[in-house]
């Protein structure tokens, strides 16, 4: 089915850097509010370091593309929820990696960690299960970042081998070889 975990990857409970309990599910197909209560809630400058813009909402073309064509096999898509276990357990980040249709050994990959969440080992937890949960035979990324977002450039610096060069004002064009 579309939007499941057909593999069994995510689910089981972990720590993440700061202790806090958390456990990751596949974001699927009635995730949509889920997602549009996530992106809301950020601040205008998370929304402009994940989206490169800030619209007060996003679209529904936006939440096809971002929850619809989510197949979890050329386009893998996560909810981190902390603290795992708790009634207070909510996501609390999301993560995706989209295969490119023209380079089927390159992926996209795209954080967005709530604010109050943010500097606690979200991102990393993320990252790394988006990398170890990759599409088969994708053995790069490429993606846009913000010049300012340091988290981001610092999380991507753990996975591999970094390239970045200037890209439009104020990104960065990254690539990185997969360890």
């Amino acid at each position: 089915m579309r939007g499941d975990d057909p593999k069994g990857r995510f689910g089981e409970p972990f720590r993440l850097a700061d202790g806090t309990p958390a456990r990751l599910r596949a974001l699927v197909g009635t995730d949509r509010q889920v997602l549009q209560d996530i992106y809301t809630a950020l601040s205008q400058v998370s929304r402009r370091s994940r989206f490169q813009s800030a619209p007060p909402r996003l679209t529904n073309r936006m939440l096809d593309h971002l929850v619809g064509d989510v197949d979890q096999f050329d386009h893998v898509a996560v909810l981190l929820l902390a603290p795992a276990g708790h009634t207070a357990e909510t996501p609390v980040g999301v993560g995706r990696i989209i295969r490119y249709a023209q380079d089927s050994s390159t992926a996209d990959i795209a954080l967005a960690v709530a604010d109050d969440w943010q500097d606690r080992g979200v991102g990393s937890a993320l990252a790394d299960a988006l990398v170890r949960c990759r599409p088969a035979g994708v053995t790069h990324l490429r993606t846009v970042v913000s010049a300012d977002n340091t988290a981001s450039l610092a999380i991507l610096a753990k996975l591999g081998h970094v390239q970045r060069t200037s890209a439009e004002a104020g990104q960065y064009h990254v690539s990185i070889t997969l360890d």
